[in-house]
């Protein structure tokens, strides 16, 4: 799980892919949601630390960082831990912007960045319905379970 303020200014960096809206998540690296929110469900299944602990937003190089680069080195634990995904289940909780135009490019590249297949992955978005810091776009949240196959001998 994961989640951002919300504030004015685009672009908006979700699901690995930039959407061309006037308004952003406000955070120490690009504050993809999505992605972090899949770094942690890869990390802590595999039983790794978390992506604070790895990617710290104390640490000035991680600052601006891009989310798919944090991901791409925690599947890479994850592999090297003996583990391979066998499906991803994220939901996105966002008032604005609809994220139905932009599903399938998100699971494209969240599939590349994972080095897997778009159909081991599913995104449904929800909305907060106008009711509290969700509904009034404040707060974008991501929320990710992952399956893991060990491949050790």
């Amino acid at each position: 799980m994961d989640s951002h303020r919300i504030a004015l200014g685009g672009p908006m960096i979700l699901g690995g892919i930039q959407l061309d809206v006037d308004m952003h998540f406000v955070g120490h690296s690009d504050a993809d949601v999505l992605l972090h929110a899949i770094t942690d469900a890869i990390l802590s299944a595999a039983g790794l630390p978390d992506i604070g602990q790895l990617f710290p937003n104390t640490s000035a190089e991680n600052c601006g960082r891009d989310s798919a680069d944090m991901l791409a080195i925690g599947m890479a634990a994850v592999r090297e831990g003996g583990w391979s995904i066998v499906n991803l289940d994220c939901v996105v909780q966002l008032e604005h912007p609809k994220l139905s135009p932009h599903k399938d490019q998100m699971k494209k590249r969240i599939a590349e960045i994972l080095q897997i297949e778009p159909d081991q992955i599913s995104i449904k978005g929800k909305t907060g319905e106008g009711v509290g810091e969700i509904g009034r776009g404040e707060l974008g949240e991501a929320t990710c379970v992952v399956l893991l196959l060990g491949t050790r001998n």
